[in-house]
């Protein structure tokens, strides 16, 4: 637990808040600098008992890491002597609060790329699983067990979280015990790029949602949702999450972004291999009092970043968040969707007009709505699907016209398949797991593993 040691540019105390709009125009890239990096994580559990994985014992998820580690030559990262991440090269595999596993994917240029990184990690993780009785499901929600069931990892960061958020929402501990994500990393030229990004990637996070709702079946039941992972957020911390109306107006810029995050409570700074809780004093007030003789850098601040968690979040890159896990085959539909409308400029043009109209209101009751109904939503007075429909037809001119191809020749339209299958079958995957749950499948654990498995 080090504070950016490998960044010492970071250490020095912050000047001014004109310091912390330097901190993300640093992330500015030229356009053929730009990288894509997604994010997976996954519900594990013991398929001949189904029940939730711990961290200790002969089938825990430290004897995973730690068979992982051994063979595979990756690097152990160690809390108070427990290993609770893996790294190699510029990927990682990290440990989620309620024992959820999530790779965190290297930067790469094209999607063949990221796709095939996602794949070569499941072929990896799949016999040390096996071996230890563990399967990974690709659903956005624990399907079985409810949070008092789910064990708890040992990490300090976590403790601190298990601490403050329930006092500010009342679902944050299923937000960090029971749910998954797929999430989307990307890059941008400069401020109005990313206002530009920040603005569409808010907008149409209902409308790409839809196809990825995937948290139907909660504690073993109809969860009343489609996504309830969505709708589970929504009730979290309003200091720290949601989908930021005033980005979603002209004028928005870096300095807004630092100005609504520097009123969001510190989690916790660190020194060394200290972690000093901050209570409820928020960045602001920390870089104007400091705390127990400390005094705010940028690597506080940079850190602090890492524990807000709007819909669509600014880092020196910008993290959309808004998908449920899915199977494999749709997984990789998420970065191809928004690499096509962000990175090609006439798709990006073209989504922001499409999304301009709309008031951070209406976008607010699309996610809502979405969350309980999935692809059968509405957003603006018309239907989501037909929405996405036209969203998926922008991106895949984004990727024609960006043009990466792999050794055969094939573009990256071909990863928005899945996305076209869903919307031919007229529901999210968490519309269609309900009705099979209560239908063909007859409540079998079984039938829900076999389809969610990686």
């Amino acid at each position: 637990m080090t504070q950016y040691t490998e960044q010492p540019e970071l250490l020095e105390p912050i000047g001014s808040i004109d310091d912390l709009v330097g901190l993300f125009r640093s992330g500015e890239k030229p356009r053929e600098a730009f990288r894509i990096g997604t994010e997976h994580e996954k519900i594990g559990l013991h398929e001949a008992t189904l029940r939730p994985i711990p961290y200790e014992g002969e089938g825990g998820i430290e004897a995973l890491l730690e068979r992982l580690a051994e063979e595979h030559e990756m690097t152990r990262v160690q809390e108070a002597g427990r290993t609770i991440a893996l790294k190699q090269g510029k990927a990682s595999l990290t440990l989620e609060p309620g024992g959820q596993l999530e790779l965190s994917g290297a930067p790469l240029e094209t999607i063949h790329e990221t796709c095939k990184e996602f794949h070569d990690h499941l072929e990896l993780l799949r016999p040390h699983a096996e071996a230890l009785g563990i399967v990974w499901l690709g659903l956005g929600i624990h399907p079985f067990h409810g949070v008092d069931e789910i064990p708890r990892m040992p990490k300090a960061r976590y403790d601190v979280m298990r601490s403050y958020l329930p006092t500010r929402g009342g679902l944050a501990l299923d937000m960090m015990h029971c749910t998954a994500t797929v999430q989307v990393n990307l890059d941008f030229t400069d401020e109005a790029d990313m206002a530009r990004k920040m603005r569409v990637g808010l907008a149409l996070t209902p409308i790409i949602s839809s196809v990825f709702a995937n948290s139907s079946l909660a504690a073993g039941k109809d969860s009343g949702f489609a996504s309830r992972r969505l709708n589970i957020w929504r009730d979290t911390d309003p200091d720290r999450t949601g989908p930021l109306p005033f980005a979603q107006v002209e004028g928005f810029g870096y300095r807004d972004y630092v100005e609504w995050a520097l009123d969001a409570p510190v989690f916790f700074i660190l020194r060394g291999e200290r972690m000093l809780p901050l209570g409820r004093k928020t960045f602001r007030r920390f870089m104007a009092e400091g705390h127990e003789g400390e005094h705010a850098t940028l690597a506080d601040f940079d850190l602090h970043l890492t524990t807000v968690f709007p819909d669509v979040r600014l880092k020196r890159f910008i993290e959309v968040r808004g998908a449920d896990a899915v199977p494999p085959g749709l997984t990789c539909s998420l970065p191809a969707l928004w690499k096509g409308l962000y990175y090609d400029p006439s798709a990006l043009d073209a989504a922001f007009e499409m999304v301009r109209p709309w008031t951070p209101a209406q976008v607010e009751a699309g996610l809502d709505d979405v969350a309980r109904r999935g692809l059968a939503a509405e957003l603006a007075g018309r239907p989501v699907a037909e929405w996405l429909n036209e969203v998926t037809d922008l991106a895949a001119e984004g990727l024609r016209q960006i043009d990466d191809q792999n050794a055969s020749g094939e573009d990256e339209r071909r990863f928005l398949e899945p996305v076209r299958e869903q919307l031919a079958l007229g529901k999210s995957p968490g519309e269609a797991v309900i009705e099979r749950w209560e239908g063909e499948w007859r409540r079998s654990p079984e039938r829900l593993i076999d389809y969610a498995r990686y």
